[in-house]
Parts: structure tokens; C-alpha cells; sequence
């Protein structure tokens, strides 16, 4: 299938503000034979939830997606993101011990009444034990142990937390403990839960799996018999493919789970927030992720080396550089009937500034169904744009303030009218 894009409409160019091309899409079946079934609209008991293409980043659903929640113990994403992180620079070994301290032990352990893995005071206990007790059990214990072990407190360990997730260009999420236990800056969006998934997901392969076990036998030292921990995502067993992430739940925000599925080579990654109860958690979890299985298909949007568009340059040799994809541009979008229009935008941020090197990215392509699903596919430079002259350079300047004369001029107009 291919999507053709006509009619380039550029916007009113403002200098230091992100510029758009806007331009009609029309969707085309090339190969034939069967009509597209139409991707039914799609409704969740969730308040808050995101559905994820792993392969092309296409948002898929979304549902207050970017509203600050407190996210219980799928914040230990972000636990397990720095102990994966020290794990392959090679500061931590998964057979290097952390201690249990009274605080992991009275206030994540059994006397807490939480999660635990029922780690032994004062006892050393593996580092790779410690992440199946928070990947599979969920252990509050084994949490506080990793972040007083790392950091020496929880609240240095947070700050640790936050600064990953900046790293990783994820804004909005704050950290106040390394458990999800209430704390009033442990918020995350579901958003950035999935995209914290899906970094896991891509970064580190070798630590994945531990998501995935069905099951964590755990002998701590003194105990005859081991725990046998059962993991507790309902995703495993009762959707095909799954092989994690995490569950969550507090009384204030009730039930929430971040999950991750593969069939026929396609991965998708789920968060849904909010809810009322586990059965509900997964039956909207497992209904939104087999929805999203089914309903949706990849298009070729642009060949590879095919010019996508124009960006426009100040003080380069030349006024525009032009934009191509990294090999064939693909999005993924529903199963429209034939013939259907999008909404498809040259995002970038306005004016770009020589020198620009060939290959380097400097806008994407913002695709977005009528169902509102939504892919960004990085745009790259096609050619080399070096400075210009102080001539060309002078002559930029006055374009960029005669179009933000008019771009100013026709605000105040609308705002008149």
C-alpha cells in the first residue's frame, strides 16, 4: 500500500518557533484486491492510556495520555532503568550483594503489609535476585535495597531516577522514592511510562527477560524452603506474545499495568491507568493491545531517497535544504477503506541554522489518522547547507522580520475579528 501527499501548504513562517508544512494525504491501495476493513473506534474504562507500535513509535490510542498520575509500582521502570543502566557500564555485577537494611526491611518488607520479597534483615542478597524480586514480585524491600545500595538513600536514589528519565528525554516525570509508595513527587504520565517501556525494551535485551518470567523461586538464607513468587502481570498467559512489564496500584489511583506483546513480528506496548479493579486492569489491557493487533497495517509513505519536503535555512548558501526519511518512510495506520484523507506536517524548529551536515535530522513527519493515531518519522538533510555570506545572511534577516510583521499583523486581525 502507498500513501501519495499532495498539496503543500507551508504556514506563516515565525523566526525561533516551530515551523509547519501542512499537506493533504490521500490514502491509495496500489496492490488490489480486497477492500480494507474500517479500524472500529476504540473506547477504554481506563481514565488514562496509551498504545505504543514499538517498531515505528506510532502512537495508536491515546487517553489523557499526558496527565500527571501517580503511578505506583510501574514507577519501578525507572528503579530497574538505573540498576540496568550501572549493570552495563559495569559498576554493578548481577552476582555483586546490597544488604537489607532495617528501612528495606520494616518499610518495604513483611512488617510494611506491601509487595515484598521477604528479604532477611541484614542479609546480603544478589543483585540479580534483587531485580527478579522487583521485576516478578514487585518488592518494595528488594527496591529500597537497590536504591540505598546505589545512592544511600531513597531520596538520593530519586533524584537519580529524575535524572534518567531526562537523559532519555522524558520531561514530565518526577521521582520521590524508588517503591511507587505515595509520595507527592511520584508522578509519571502514561505516556512516559510507555516510552520508558519501550526504551527498556530497545536498551537493554539482556535484562528484558526478567519481565517475562512466569515464576521467581527465592531461597534467602535460614529458610528451608523458597518463596516461589508468581509474577504478576495477568498480561502473561492471557494475551499471545506477552512477555512483560509491570503492574501497579495505590487506594487513590487505583489500577494500573504497562505491558508489552509480540505477534506476527509486531510489538506493541500498552499503559492503562486508573482503574477500578484487577479484572478490570486486565481485560482493558488485553482488549486494548488484541484492538490494537488487528486494526492497524504499515504503508509505504515514501521511498527510500525520496524528497519528502522543504525546510527553510537562515544565513545558509541556500534558502531551503531539502528533507528525505532513512530508507523507505513507513507509518503505521488503520485499515481505512480506500481513499481516505490524513493530516500529515513537516514539524521542525524554525529557522534552522547553517552549517547543516547531509544526514543530519532536523524535522520529522507528524502523520495523523482520523482516529487521531499518529506517527513521527524522522526527517533528515539531503544535502550539505554551509554558512552563507554576510550578503545572504543579511537578506535572511529581513525575510525573517518582514514574515513575522505579517505573521504578527494577522494575529492581531483574528483576534479582532
Amino acid at each position: 500500500m502507498l500513501i501519495r501527499l499532495t498539496s503543500v501548504r507551508p504556514t506563516a513562517f515565525k523566526a525561533c518557533t516551530t515551523a509547519v508544512v501542512f499537506l493533504a494525504a490521500t490514502l491509495v491501495a496500489l496492490s488490489g484486491g480486497s477492500r480494507p476493513v474500517h479500524a472500529a473506534a476504540f473506547t477504554t474504562k481506563a481514565k488514562q492510556a496509551i498504545l505504543i507500535d514499538y517498531e515505528t513509535g506510532a502512537i495508536l490510542y491515546q487517553k489523557d495520555a499526558d496527565q500527571l498520575v501517580a503511578p505506583a509500582s510501574m514507577s519501578k521502570l525507572a528503579t530497574l532503568a538505573v540498576v540496568f543502566d550501572r549493570l552495563r557500564k559495569g559498576t554493578l555485577k548481577l552476582d555483586d550483594t546490597f544488604v537489607i537494611s532495617e528501612h528495606a526491611w520494616r518499610d518495604g518488607g513483611a512488617p510494611s503489609r506491601t509487595s515484598a520479597m521477604f528479604a532477611p534483615l541484614g542479609k546480603p542478597v544478589s543483585i540479580e535476585d534483587l531485580v527478579q524480586g522487583i521485576a516478578i514480585q514487585s518488592g518494595n524491600d528488594a527496591s529500597i535495597a537497590v536504591a540505598e545500595g546505589i545512592a544511600g538513600t531513597d531520596a538520593a536514589f530519586a533524584k537519580l531516577m529524575t535524572q534518567y528519565m531526562r537523559r532519555i528525554g522524558l520531561e514530565k516525570s518526577t521521582f520521590g522514592n524508588p517503591t511507587g509508595l505515595p509520595h507527592p513527587d511520584q508522578l509519571m504520565t502514561a505516556r512516559e511510562i510507555g516510552l520508558l517501556a519501550k526504551h527498556l525494551i530497545a536498551e537493554y535485551p539482556e535484562y528484558y527477560q526478567y519481565f517475562g518470567m512466569r515464576k521467581f523461586p527465592y531461597q534467602p538464607e535460614g529458610r528451608r524452603r523458597p518463596y516461589a513468587f508468581f509474577n504478576r502481570n495477568p498480561l502473561l498467559g492471557a494475551l499471545e506474545g506477552a512477555d512483560g512489564l509491570k503492574t501497579g496500584h495505590l487506594e487513590a489511583s487505583g489500577y494500573g499495568l504497562v505491558g508489552s506483546a509480540v505477534q506476527d513480528g509486531q510489538r506493541l506496548i500498552a499503559v492503562v491507568h486508573g482503574l477500578t479493579s484487577r479484572e478490570e486492569r486486565k481485560t482493558e489491557a488485553v482488549k486494548l493491545m488484541q484492538w490494537g493487533f488487528r486494526s492497524f497495517t504499515p504503508y509505504d509513505l515514501y521511498e527510500s531517497d525520496e524528497i519528502v519536503g522543504n525546510a527553510r535555512v537562515w544565513g545558509g548558501d541556500k534558502f531551503y535544504v531539502p528533507l528525505r526519511g532513512k530508507g523507505t518512510v513507513k507509518v503505521l495506520l488503520p485499515k481505512f477503506p480506500l481513499r481516505q484523507k490524513l493530516t500529515a506536517e513537516i514539524v521542525y524548529k524554525a529557522p534552522l541554522k547553517p552549517p547543516i551536515k547531509e544526514g543530519q535530522q532536523v524535522a520529522v513527519l507528524r502523520v495523523t489518522s482520523a482516529s487521531n493515531a499518529v506517527n513521527e518519522v524522522p526527517l533528515y538533510a539531503a544535502e550539505e547547507v554551509p554558512e552563507g555570506s554576510l550578503v545572504r545572511k543579511g537578506l535572511d534577516s529581513l525575510i525573517v522580520m518582514a514574515w513575522r510583521w505579517v505573521a504578527d499583523k494577522a494575529s492581531n486581525l483574528l483576534e479582532k475579528i
